[in-house]
C-alpha cells in the first residue's frame, strides 16, 4: 500500500497518554515486550512486590490484582501424563442427521476448579490442563539492613513513587526512596527477542542493602494461575557463572530453557532457597539484562543502551506506520477518554498479540485458562491489526494455522466431514481442550479466512500475490469443512445441532441457525470464492448453492433472534446477533432494517452488567454499518461494569479471575477502525489517516 502523508502529529497524541502511575496498586501493573515476550512490572519497574500482585490470593481475599510475570510464545510446560491420556479419551457421541459424531466434551470446569473430577471426566481434566504457559521467572529488588539481613518490604514502605511508561519509546521509568535514599529504575524489552534490561541506580547498591533477586516457579496447571511456588521439588535450577556473564539452566519435566545475565562489574550468586539467586554491585549503578532462550546456547548478549537504542528505533517505527486517530480537537468531554484507550489498546495489544501464535486472552501478562489461546478471540486480538495499517503484525501468527492444518484436517474427518474444523481453546499444538462447550462453537471457523482477507487489502501487490499462493490450501480446506457442515433440509443449507452459538448459554443439541454464524459462514465461503478468483480459478459450484440456499435467520416481532429453535434470544451474556451485520459486512443474509430494529431493540432490554469488553465495540459496528455514528461511539464509552479501562489501559471483567481481557482492548481497535473509515460523528472533528477500509 502506498502511504499518505502524515498530517497528524502522532508523537504528541501519543505521549499525552503516557502511562503515569504515582500510588502503588495491585491492579497497575505496565508490561514491556514485543509481540513473543514480555515482562510485567510493578511501580518499582521490576517484580519486586510477587505477593502484593498475587492472583490466586487476591481471589481467594476477594479482591483483583494482577500477576507480574515474564512469559513467551515459545515458553510451555506439560505436567506428567503417567495414564497416556489422549483426545480420544475426553469424546462423547452425539446424534446428528448425518449418524453420530464424536466431540471431546469430557470436561467439568467448576468441578476440576474444586478438585472434585469423576473418573469420566479424568482424562478430559488432564487435557484441558495441559500444556500451560510458562511464567519464566521474576527478576525484583530485594531490601536489607546494614548487616546483609533480608527485609521484608511491601509497596506501603516506599515513598515519593512515581512510574512513567514512555509509549513512544518503550522505556519505563520508576523512582521512589526507600530509608532515606532515591532509586531508579528503568526497564526496557528488545523489540526482537525475549530479553529485558534494566539500569539501577541507588547509594543502596554499594552496601548490598538494595540487589536483585531472581525467582523461579513451578508451572501451574490451575484455569487462572500462572505460577506454582509450592513444588521446590519438581523442578530444577542450576547457576554457571563465566566472568560477567551467568547462566541459570531450568529444567521443568520435559521442558527446559536458559536464562543469560550479563552485569558488568556486578555477581551473581545462589540465594539461600532453592530456584532463587542474587546480583548484587559494588558501585551505585547496575544494568542488568537478562535473556531467555531454548537451547543450548545463546548469542551474545546486548549491553542496556543497546537495548535502548533498539526499543526507541521500533517503537517510534510502530507509531509511524500505519494509522493514527487525533481526537484532541473534538469538544465532546468523552474524547480524550476514548483516544485514551485507543492509545494504549495499541500499545498493548502490539505486546501481547502480535506473536508467532495467537494469544491467550490475558496475553503476555498472566494466565488464563492456562494461557492457552482461544482461537474464536484470535480475530479480537488481531483483526485491527490489518485495519490500521499494519498488517505484517497479524500475519506473523497465520502461518500457526498451517502449521496445525493436519490436525485440523483430521479432526473434520473424525467427524465425518470434509476440509479442515478449526478448534478453539489450543496450546502451541493446535490439539483441542476438552469442553462441553467449546468443542461445539464453530464461530472461530471463518475468522482464518476473514483475517487472511484484511490482511490481503492491507498489503501490496507482491504480497498479495504471494499470500494467495501459500494460504491457498489453507483457504479451501476451511470452506470444504464449512460446506460440508451446512445441512440441507427443506431447500435450505442449515447449521444444525450440536453447535453452541458465540452467546454460550443455549442447549448444543437443539439449537439451530444461529443469527452470527449464518451470516458468518456466507461471508467465509464469499472469501474463499474470491482467494479463488485470485488464482485465477472459478467460482466453487458447491460453496456457491450453500450460500445462494443459506438459510434465513429467524425474526420474531420484526427483530431477529439468536437461534431458530426455543428459547430464540436470551438477553444477557454477548448480543452476539448484532454481529451478523457489523462485524460481517453487508450479505444476503441479513437485512438491514431488521438490523436496524434489533438494534434499538438490544440497546433497550439487553442485560448489560452480564455483557462483555467486546459486545461493546460489537454493537458499535452495527451502528456503523447502519449510518449511526453516534449510537457507535455511544456504545464504545457506555458505563458498564465490564466497559472500563484501568489506568494502565487493561479491559478487567471479572476480577482477579480476568483482571485483563485483551479482546476487549483489540475489539474497541476494530471498531475505531470502521468508524474511521465510514465517519465519526461530525462534532467530534475527528481526524484520521492511514486507515484500511473493512469490506
Amino acid at each position: 500500500m502506498v502511504p499518505e502523508a502524515r498530517m497528524i502529529d502522532r508523537e504528541r497524541v501519543v505521549r499525552r497518554h503516557n502511562v503515569t502511575v504515582n500510588v502503588p496498586h495491585p491492579e497497575h501493573v505496565i508490561t514491556v515486550g514485543n509481540g513473543d515476550f514480555a515482562y510485567t512490572a510493578d511501580i518499582t519497574g521490576m517484580q519486586t512486590f510477587t505477593g502484593y500482585h498475587d492472583q490466586s490470593a487476591a481471589i481467594r481475599q476477594g479482591r483483583t490484582a494482577v500477576n507480574t510475570a515474564t512469559m513467551s510464545s515459545w515458553g510451555w510446560h506439560e505436567m506428567p501424563n503417567p495414564e497416556g491420556f489422549v483426545i480420544d479419551d475426553a469424546m462423547s457421541e452425539h446424534q446428528t442427521r448425518r449418524g453420530p459424531v464424536r466431540y471431546p466434551d469430557r470436561h467439568d470446569m467448576e468441578g476440576a476448579m474444586r478438585g472434585h473430577v469423576t473418573d469420566e471426566n479424568r482424562a478430559g481434566a488432564w487435557l484441558n490442563a495441559n500444556p500451560q504457559r510458562l511464567d519464566l521467572g521474576r527478576i525484583g529488588l530485594s531490601f536489607h539492613d546494614e548487616h546483609g539481613e533480608p527485609r521484608e518490604v511491601s509497596p506501603e514502605d516506599l515513598a515519593d513513587t512515581e512510574q512513567e511508561l514512555d509509549l513512544w519509546s518503550g522505556v519505563l521509568q520508576s523512582r521512589f526512596r526507600y530509608d532515606g535514599a532515591d532509586v531508579t529504575v528503568e526497564t526496557i524489552a528488545d523489540p526482537g527477542t525475549a530479553t529485558v534490561g534494566f539500569r539501577i541506580r541507588s547509594v543502596l547498591l554499594m552496601g548490598e542493602r538494595l540487589r536483585v533477586a531472581l525467582r523461579f516457579p513451578y508451572a501451574s496447571a490451575g484455569f487462572f494461575q500462572t505460577s506454582a511456588w509450592d513444588a521446590p521439588d519438581s523442578h530444577a535450577s542450576t547457576l554457571a557463572v563465566d566472568g560477567d556473564v551467568a547462566t541459570i539452566h531450568r529444567v521443568l519435566d520435559g521442558t527446559a530453557y536458559r536464562v543469560d545475565l550479563a552485569h558488568p562489574a556486578a555477581t551473581t550468586l545462589a540465594g539461600e532457597a532453592a530456584h532463587t539467586f542474587e546480583v548484587t554491585a559494588e558501585a551505585s549503578e547496575m544494568d542488568l539484562v537478562a535473556k531467555f532462550t531454548q537451547g543450548e546456547s545463546a548469542d551474545e548478549l546486548p549491553t542496556f543502551d543497546d537495548l535502548a537504542a533498539a526499543s526507541a528505533r521500533s517503537w517510534k517505527r510502530f507509531w509511524l506506520s500505519g494509522a493514527a486517530l487525533d481526537l484532541g480537537e473534538s469538544d465532546d468531554p468523552r474524547a480524550h477518554e476514548l483516544e485514551r484507550r485507543v492509545v494504549l489498546s495499541q500499545y498493548l495489544t502490539a505486546v501481547n498479540c502480535a506473536g508467532a501464535m495467537p494469544p491467550a486472552e490475558t496475553g503476555l501478562i498472566t494466565n488464563s485458562w492456562q494461557g492457552k489461546a482461544h482461537l474464536e478471540m484470535h480475530f479480537w486480538h488481531a483483526a485491527h491489526f490489518a485495519t490500521w495499517g499494519r498488517p505484517e503484525l497479524l500475519e506473523r501468527s497465520l502461518p500457526w494455522y498451517l502449521s496445525i492444518l493436519d490436525r485440523a484436517r483430521s479432526t473434520a474427518a473424525n467427524q465425518g466431514y470434509r476440509g479442515a474444523r478449526w478448534p478453539k481453546q489450543v496450546g502451541p499444538d493446535g490439539r483441542e481442550s476438552p469442553d462441553p462447550i467449546g468443542s461445539f462453537l464453530i464461530w472461530q471457523q471463518p475468522h482464518v479466512l476473514y483475517m487472511l482477507d484484511l490482511v490481503w487489502r492491507a498489503s501490496s501487490a507482491s504480497k498479495r500475490t504471494a499470500l494467495v499462493v501459500e494460504y491457498a490450501d489453507l483457504v479451501n480446506d476451511t470452506a470444504e469443512f464449512m460446506a460440508s457442515f451446512a445441512e440441507e433440509r427443506d431447500g435450505a443449507f442449515h447449521l444444525l445441532s450440536p453447535v453452541m452459538p458465540a452467546q454460550e448459554f443455549y442447549d448444543v443439541t437443539t439449537t439451530e441457525d444461529p443469527i452470527y454464524e449464518l451470516a458468518s459462514w456466507w461471508w467465509g465461503l464469499e472469501v474463499a470464492q474470491q482467494w479463488r478468483h485470485r488464482q485465477g480459478l472459478d467460482r466453487h459450484q458447491e460453496w456457491t448453492d450453500v450460500q445462494a440456499r443459506m438459510a434465513t435467520p429467524f425474526v420474531q416481532d420484526g427483530r431477529y433472534t439468536a437461534i431458530a429453535t426455543e428459547p430464540y434470544l436470551r438477553r444477557d451474556d454477548h448480543p452476539a446477533l448484532l454481529a451478523a451485520f457489523g462485524v460481517i459486512p453487508p450479505t444476503p443474509v441479513i437485512d438491514p432494517e431488521t438490523m436496524r430494529a434489533t438494534l434499538h431493540d438490544v440497546l433497550e432490554t439487553w442485560e448489560w452488567p452480564t455483557a462483555w469488553g467486546w459486545d461493546f465495540p460489537v454493537m458499535a459496528m452495527t451502528a456503523a454499518r447502519l449510518g449511526r455514528p453516534d449510537i457507535a461511539v455511544d456504545a464504545l464509552l457506555r458505563d458498564e461494569v465490564k466497559n472500563q479501562f484501568t489506568l494502565v489501559g487493561h479491559n478487567s471483567q471479572m476480577g482477579s479471575i480476568l483482571p485483563i481481557y485483551l479482546p476487549g482492548n483489540g475489539s474497541l481497535l476494530a471498531a475505531v477502525s470502521l468508524l474511521a473509515t465510514t465517519g465519526f460523528p461530525e462534532s467530534w472533528n475527528a481526524k484520521t489517516e492511514g486507515f484500511v477500509s473493512w469490506p
